[in-house]
């Protein structure tokens, strides 16, 4: 195979209902998806080209549609589904994803000879465990196997979360990190000094590799747990002061009015996985909730922010 002119499929099938859901979070992939929606068929089979209309079109469920987004095997598109993946679990639809254009051993171990030591920010360098690095003089590490999550460094949405947990983490601070995918944001917390970090997701798998992460870390102040949002997330004494939530626009839209009760006084909340078309919309509803954009920054498309409460400032 020719990775520089490999492409892979990734394709997701829904419910035509959710169809602009499913568009709007494989958009932040890639710009050009390729839609299959046969739900307007019945309309054109009034048409003067009914007649021109193949069988497998009229075959075809008009309820589901089909969104697909093609991926250089450079980019690592199995990092690209474990991204779709991560942001259409916390939307809560029902959807089926496959990939097309190569097998699944190739699958599972291709991105990795594209994954090496990303330095996030002054003093962060992710390092995936199959790669020697040589630490750096004020260098701080955060070793990752991100296994069958999300989060390794390489996407926008993480590298400016880190920027950010990187100003904002102080020593002995309190983190919580919502969607926390492979668990890279409070792992880094911790290293920076946190004093302690919980990290919480939707997904048991997710969990999974980030309690393992943070073994792999010696992070043991790193607690992590599934839930839905913010359902099992403890309140400690004070607050936390500083809160990550890399997830998505409609997302972080719906935990906006409840992330009040978490925030530790003066406290500082970082939102990221934003596609700049949809910032405003999210400044807007962190603006009714009281906040205000204290820092932001935007790479490749990509919006990330950080927040204090307006009332604060």
């Amino acid at each position: 195979m020719d990775d520089n002119k490999s492409w892979v499929q990734i394709k997701v099938t829904c419910d035509s209902k959710d169809a602009e859901v499913v568009e709007g979070v494989m958009s932040m992939v890639d710009n050009g998806l390729m839609i299959e929606d046969y739900s307007d068929v019945d309309d054109i089979l009034d048409g003067v080209y009914a007649d021109l209309i193949d069988d497998t079109i009229l075959e075809a469920d008009r309820t589901r549609t089909a969104v697909s987004v093609f991926v250089s095997t450079i980019k690592s598109p199995a990092e690209s589904e474990l991204f779709i993946k991560q942001r259409l679990d916390d939307s809560n639809i029902d959807y089926t994803i496959e990939h097309i254009g190569v097998n699944e051993e190739d699958w599972a171990n291709s991105w990795k000879k594209y994954y090496k030591p990303i330095k996030t920010g002054r003093r962060l360098v992710i390092v995936p465990v199959w790669e020697t690095y040589e630490k750096q003089p004020g260098e701080t590490i955060v070793l990752m196997e991100p296994g069958m999550a999300f989060g390794t460094g390489t996407h926008e949405t993480t590298r400016l979360c880190a920027g950010f947990v990187e100003d904002y983490v102080t020593e002995g601070c309190k983190v919580l990190d919502v969607g926390c995918g492979s668990g890279i944001l409070a792992i880094a917390a911790s290293k920076l000094g946190a004093g302690s970090c919980f990290a919480c997701d939707i997904d048991p798998v997710a969990i999974k590799v980030a309690k393992e992460n943070t073994e792999l870390n010696h992070t043991p102040n790193v607690e992590c747990a599934v839930s839905d949002l913010l359902k099992q997330a403890p309140i400690p004494e004070g607050g936390y002061d500083v809160v990550v939530s890399n997830i998505v626009a409609d997302v972080i839209i719906r935990l906006s009015p409840d992330v009040d009760k978490y925030l530790a006084k003066n406290g500082t909340y970082i939102v990221s996985g934003i596609i700049e078309e949809r910032a405003q919309e999210v400044l807007d509803a962190l603006d009714r909730d009281g906040y205000k954009p204290v820092a932001e920054r935007y790479e490749n498309g990509w919006y990330a922010a950080a927040l204090k409460r307006k009332s604060e400032i």
